[in-house]
């Protein structure tokens, strides 16, 4: 079987088989322990005991964060290589995206680079097929009569093909755009 992938901000992954993966931000629910004991931490003299315990604190909390990560993103890539034998996936930019300021916290939050390791590893261990494809115009792009219009994508969510009437999620459509483009190279 084969499978589209694309990935979010609002939901991490949508499958072309309309399955949905949420996006559960780690670092978000921890933002502002963290920024607590950051805090405490610049008031400490620097390499005092007490500086040291609370420089361990902090440790801790980072590692926290990026344990639950890499342990969400590892069922989720297993789940999806142990059920399917192509994959399709957007050959993202991440270093590019990253640059927009607004956008930065929660790109690097989600992950999609470690993500897309994992899926490629697993898939060489599994024998499975990972193929990057190129995400220009996967959500203005109608999956079922093809036509490519900005006018399509009507909010973030939502999809109207202006030239055949089909309706969708604008993340379904972009993830069976993505499985048809790696099926036809």
């Amino acid at each position: 079987s084969s499978v589209g992938i694309d990935v979010g901000l609002k939901n991490f992954a949508i499958l072309s088989n309309g399955e949905v993966f949420t996006n559960p931000k780690w670092f978000r629910t921890l933002e502002e322990k963290l920024a607590h004991a950051q805090r405490i931490l610049s008031r400490r003299k620097k390499g005092s005991s007490n500086w040291n315990k609370q420089r361990i604190k902090v440790a801790r909390i980072h590692e926290r964060i990026a344990h639950a990560r890499k342990d969400y993103l590892d069922k989720i890539s297993t789940h999806i290589i142990k059920n399917h034998d192509v994959i399709a996936i957007e050959d993202l930019q991440v270093v590019n995206m990253l640059k927009n300021g607004n956008l930065a916290k929660a790109i690097s939050e989600v992950s999609w680079s470690q993500f897309r390791k994992m899926l490629e590893y697993k898939a060489k261990w599994y024998g499975k097929q990972v193929i990057a494809v190129n995400p220009y115009c996967t959500s203005q792009t109608c999956n079922v009569c093809g036509h490519t219009a900005k006018e399509n994508r009507k909010t973030q969510s939502a999809f109207k093909c202006v030239s055949c009437g089909h309706e969708d999620n604008a993340d379904r459509n972009a993830s069976k755009n993505i499985k048809n483009l790696a099926i036809a190279n």
